[in-house]
């Protein structure tokens, strides 16, 4: 990368630090602008699925990874009365794309992507908010400049567009939280539990150790308490499964986090002169998409290959093919999680339809698209 020396990155979230660290590994002076004091750590946890795994490989951090979280074979979705519906063999997919799924607390993924970035000498700025006339000094300053500043209020996507354009809401809110049972009961098995507009999942991690979330149609109220929020949860899945009671007598209240769900429409376009978004701030998906951070390190790892590639052929250029390379994948993504949340919380509801038909071998091919090492 004898040209791309430069890197300032807009947004310390899972997008941004990857980049950084990619980028530090390619020899580049990154500095990242983070508008909190810390690295958040917003979110429960994630299902990181063998794309993902294969871009934390490239990033020397896979066995790491595998060690933090755990290793969940089956996926199981049920009624709300706790009868199954289908299962789905996570195992199979996993060896048919050559790379594990790993489920891991949010916080402990960040915290590792924090640790291999100071390691390679890489620059936070905390506490640091960029405005629009900040990202044009930027501009100067730097030979790239990437926005991963999230789907909610990303500066650097509205200067990319005349038309601010700015999340839906797709009707639904999720209660996030954190479990840690007595006893193993749910193994390493994520279970997903579906009724008439309402969805309580369950992801393990290890010896007893899970995250999950609740969810149910509704219309946003951010004037109503958050305390109010939980309580309904409380009353609304109180007499659903023993897995789901069980969750809910023994979570970290320190842990729970009320998210009104949003997503985005695909962009026509991502960049301008060198400037770039990546991440939730480019084609942020719905959590029923179940790809979120996983095409988050995609956008990181496919964008460090160009520029490594492609170096003289001008920046513009290279976040153009950037762009060609990744909107496809990204769109279906966000179409996937959509269709999901509509047979969910929509109105004509149609509840346990897990994998919606897909065949292993076809979600192993959806997932390792475009991920070569040449």
């Amino acid at each position: 990368m004898n040209k791309i020396n430069r890197v300032a990155i807009v947004g310390a979230g899972v997008a941004g630090m990857a980049l950084a660290i990619l980028a530090r590994r390619k020899g580049c002076y990154v500095r990242l602008y983070e508008r909190d004091s810390k690295v958040s750590s917003i979110g429960a946890g994630v299902t990181l699925w063998p794309n993902a795994i294969f871009v934390l490989q490239q990033m020397g951090l896979e066995q790491e990874i595998k060690r933090l979280g755990g290793s969940p074979r089956l996926m199981r979705q049920f009624d709300r009365h706790g009868a199954q519906k289908s299962e789905f063999d996570i195992d199979e997919v996993n060896l048919l794309c050559g790379f594990p799924s790993v489920t891991v607390l949010r916080c402990d993924l960040m915290s590792l992507l924090s640790e291999a970035l100071d390691n390679l000498g890489g620059e936070i700025h905390f506490d640091h908010s960029i405005t629009p006339p900040d990202i044009h000094t930027l501009q100067q300053d730097f030979d790239l400049v990437v926005g991963a500043d999230g789907r909610m209020n990303s500066a650097v996507r509205h200067t990319l567009f005349a038309d601010k354009v700015y999340p839906q809401y797709q009707g639904f809110i999720n209660i996030l939280g954190i479990s840690q049972l007595e006893d193993d009961i749910i193994d390493s098995v994520i279970h997903d539990y579906q009724g008439q507009g309402e969805r309580f999942g369950i992801v393990p991690i290890k010896k007893g150790l899970c995250f999950w979330a609740g969810a149910w149609s509704t219309k946003i109220d951010k004037t109503r308490p958050v305390s109010d929020w939980y309580a309904e949860m409380n009353q609304r899945f109180m007499r659903w499964p023993e897995p789901v009671r069980n969750v809910l007598k023994s979570y970290d209240k320190a842990s729970l986090n009320r998210i009104f769900v949003h997503d985005l429409d695909p962009l026509p376009y991502w960049h301008q002169n060198n400037v770039v978004i990546i991440g939730d701030a480019a084609h942020a998906s719905l959590p029923t998409s179940g790809q979120g951070a996983s095409q988050a390190l995609e956008d990181a790892w496919h964008l460090i290959q160009l520029l490594d590639a492609k170096n003289g052929m001008g920046i513009a250029s290279i976040l153009n093919d950037f762009y060609q390379q990744r909107i496809a994948k990204t769109s279906v993504a966000q179409t996937v999680g959509r269709q999901a949340a509509q047979r969910i919380f929509g109105e004509h509801l149609q509840p346990n339809s897990l994998a919606s038909g897909i065949s292993a071998k076809q979600l192993s091919q959806l997932w390792m698209q475009g991920l070569e090492i040449d």
